[in-house]
């Protein structure tokens, strides 16, 4: 047994170890390891498996034992060692389900073995999703909320002259409040960042079960490949799912046809009487007569068809719903590429030069602080706007990825 401060140590690096900063893969490679609806979900297989095991057995055989021949009535009424006929019984039943609807049952549980590897598969492209897009938010609400302060930083000695400027007339009195609106307002947009940055991070710890979360290194640079991902929709967990849910069908469809075959049993029994007349062996079989189809196993069957044709026009159905969804994230995509490059090649250089321009103008004296600092606040947001946008296209190529792309990406 370890000693109390050997565990509290150990507790300490584990902790210790945790606190690291993650990387995206690190980040992944985690809630793949911790996340409970994983753990769920294999238990479901394990399940599974259990079950299979039993499925297409025989029943439990079956013990009979009673008296038979008791006389009630007549000259022997109530004396059953003075009757021939009277007898204390012990047997054993086997019922012997005919061989169809055995192998039904064992095709029925290997199908509910399938649905729960499929429904493993989508839980886990879920968590890795849910963990990728929590991992992308922290890094860009963190790059958000650092670009903010990179322009507060650069605002300070502006916003420190208003008062000399007043002091020597080069500024009216209600203009030296333009600089504590500018700090007011810089203030409630660090407040919304700092909110966000906080939500992400609680997201990446729900889904990495890290307590102190955090990024580090670069975000992912997935390459989208729009043909490969529609050649590849069919092999998804989504249809993979209905195909499992297919073979459930079939298996029931399957069983549904082996109630029109008889059933068989056997039972052997062994009566025991008054030694003056001598014990006897009972052997007999028995066979179910299903002679009432029409009425009875044809419809449960054609019930069971329709459930299987459901549940394959719901699969053409949500196959062509993937394509659809595939195809408007990649509009979006593009989309979002497009104002992204707007954003670094246009924006935000022309926010740049506009703070430059006024803060030369400011420097030569043909501007003022009033011309200054709007034109710093526009470049802090034209800098958030592009990061946004940044977000936005890393986002949604590790959405496309992570949903539609093989699980070996």
């Amino acid at each position: 047994m370890r000693p109390a401060w050997l565990l509290s140590v150990s507790a300490m690096l584990a902790g210790a170890a945790h606190a690291a900063p993650l990387t995206y893969a690190g980040a992944l490679q985690l809630a793949d390891q911790s996340a409970p609806s994983l753990q769920a979900t294999a238990a479901d297989i394990r399940a599974a498996r259990s079950s299979a095991i039993a499925a297409g057995r025989l029943p439990d055989p079956k013990l009979a034992f009673g008296v038979e021949g008791f006389p009630v009535s007549g000259p022997n009424a109530g004396r059953p060692a003075q009757d021939d006929f009277s007898a204390v019984r012990v047997g054993i039943m086997q019922d012997l389900p005919n061989g169809a609807k055995r192998r039904a049952a064992r095709e029925r549980a290997a199908a509910d073995i399938g649905v729960a590897e499929v429904g493993r598969t989508t839980q886990a492209r879920e968590v890795r999703l849910n963990t990728a897009l929590a991992w992308i938010d922290l890094y860009y609400a963190e790059r958000r909320l650092a670009a903010l302060n990179d322009i507060d930083d650069a605002l300070a000695p502006l916003r420190h002259a208003a008062p000399s400027q007043l002091t020597s007339g080069a500024l009216r009195p209600a203009q030296t409040l333009e600089a504590d609106q500018l700090t007011a307002a810089l203030g409630d947009r660090r407040a919304d960042l700092t909110a966000a940055v906080a939500k992400a991070r609680a997201e990446l710890v729900r889904w990495t079960g890290d307590p102190q979360a955090d990024v580090a290194g670069d975000p992912p640079d997935y390459a989208i490949d729009p043909i490969g991902l529609r050649a590849g929709i069919d092999r998804l967990p989504a249809l993979a799912a209905y195909d499992a849910m297919g073979r459930q069908a079939d298996a029931d469809v399957s069983a549904a046809k082996a109630d029109r075959r008889p059933d068989w049993g056997w039972e052997l029994g062994y009566q025991h009487r008054d030694p003056r007349f001598g014990d006897m062996v009972m052997v007999q079989a028995t066979v179910s007569l299903p002679l009432f189809a029409a009425t009875r196993q044809n419809p449960v069957i054609a019930a069971r068809a329709e459930s299987a044709t459901r549940v394959r026009l719901e699969r053409e159905a949500a196959r062509r719903e993937l394509l659809a969804t595939l195809d408007t994230a990649l509009a979006d995509h593009t989309m979002h590429h497009d104002r992204l490059h707007r954003a670094l090649e246009t924006l935000v250089p022309l926010a740049k030069r506009r703070a430059d321009l006024e803060t030369a103008s400011y420097g030569a004296g043909t501007a003022g602080l009033s011309d200054v600092l709007p034109a710093f606040l526009a470049l802090a947001e034209a800098r958030i706007d592009a990061i946004d946008r940044q977000a936005d296209v890393t986002r949604d190529a590790a959405r496309i990825v992570l949903t539609y792309g093989s699980d070996a990406q």
